[in-house]
């Protein structure tokens, strides 16, 4: 009888420790990277009619350079659409450090974007102001109100203006 007990409650914290996001060295990020690429592929293909909404929030597509590597990458996030700004969280999945994306974007003065029906859309980057990110907050809490949970870190929000 107290084997059975053992085995539940360390079946309830392994269960537990799944609504929280993976370490960011998780092989799961790898996957993550994989579906990315895919998501990307049809975005382009249809012009964002497939793999631009996610749990219906709309999906861009962020260019950015490596900011070690120098390579041109592209990451499809969600966003809001704060006329004439986008604005994108930098949450990934809630966990304890910033996406490389991000780092990426700081360290550039512009960049451009892909929005559904293949508009493109260059912008300057930059982290929302606290007041400003606290004014947003209310807006995006939808698709991030969870990862904001699970970490520590105040995750930044990032508005994209026109050039």
């Amino acid at each position: 009888m107290r084997a059975i007990a053992l085995s539940r409650e360390r079946h309830t914290d392994t269960f537990a420790d799944m609504s929280k996001p993976p370490s960011a060295d998780s092989p799961f990020w790898k996957v993550v990277h994989a579906a990315t690429r895919v998501n990307v592929a049809l975005f382009r293909a249809s012009g964002g009619r497939a793999g631009g909404r996610i749990g219906g929030a709309p999906v861009l597509l962020l260019h950015h350079i490596g900011r070690r590597s120098g390579r041109a990458r592209t990451t499809p996030l969600l966003y809001l659409d704060d006329e004439p700004n986008i604005v994108i969280v930098t949450s990934k999945g809630g966990t304890d450090t910033h996406p490389a994306w991000f780092h990426n974007l700081m360290a550039m003065d512009s960049t451009e974007i892909e929005l559904p029906g293949r508009r493109r859309r260059r912008v300057r980057p930059r982290v929302a102001e606290p007041a400003e990110r606290d004014a947003l907050w209310p807006q995006l809490v939808k698709p991030y109100a969870d990862y904001a949970t699970y970490t520590n870190r105040r995750i930044p929000v990032v508005i994209l203006a026109p050039v």
